[in-house]
């Protein structure tokens, strides 16, 4: 399966390209779109929409993942995250993928077991579990591979009746999670 990971912004869109195969994970490609040099609100929503459909045209993936809005004091930050959430989302639907959209709180929790986690901590993760050689840039690539992750383990959670009593069952159960 090849997961479609967005991390929604009108300054800077995080992506990733996910590839699972049972437990192997592997992305196949991640970065951001640089937004900022362009000024006009509705030009950033068509640049949106392209590099989207270039994403699925280029890497034909089966689902997009994407991280929803954070409620925050600005209203019209969040009206303006929610329009280019919705262009990034209106362009996978339109593509015929599956879209599921998680809480940033829900992908935290998924990838780091704290729903509360820093995106410091979020990229130190993401690092491990992926095992990439270093951390990413920014954190809008290292949240577009976590929201990535957050459908993967989600949908596992779906389908697995497996579960743990603690992390030492966990760790004692999947040995091959750990990077040394």
């Amino acid at each position: 399966m090849i997961i479609l990971g967005i991390d929604p912004g009108t300054n800077i869109l995080g992506y990733s390209i996910l590839e699972t195969n049972n437990n192997k994970l592997k992305i196949i490609d991640s970065g951001v779109l640089n937004l900022k040099a362009t000024n006009d609100h509705f030009e950033k929503l068509k640049k949106i929409l392209q590099y989207i459909n270039k994403l699925i045209d280029q890497y034909n993936p089966n689902a997009m993942s994407i991280e929803s809005p954070f409620y925050g004091k600005n209203i019209q930050s969040m009206l303006k995250l929610g329009r280019a959430q919705g262009v990034a989302i209106a362009g996978a639907i339109n593509r015929g993928l599956d879209v599921v959209e998680y809480s940033p709180r829900l992908v935290k929790q998924s990838v780091t077991g704290n729903g509360n986690a820093s995106k410091e901590q979020v990229a130190m993760m993401v690092k491990s579990i992926i095992g990439l050689k270093q951390i990413p840039e920014t954190f809008d690539e290292t949240d577009a591979i976590a929201v990535a992750l957050c459908y993967h383990y989600q949908q596992n959670k779906i389908s697995s009746k497996k579960s743990y009593m603690s992390w030492n069952d966990f760790i004692s159960k999947n040995p091959d999670k750990l990077n040394n």
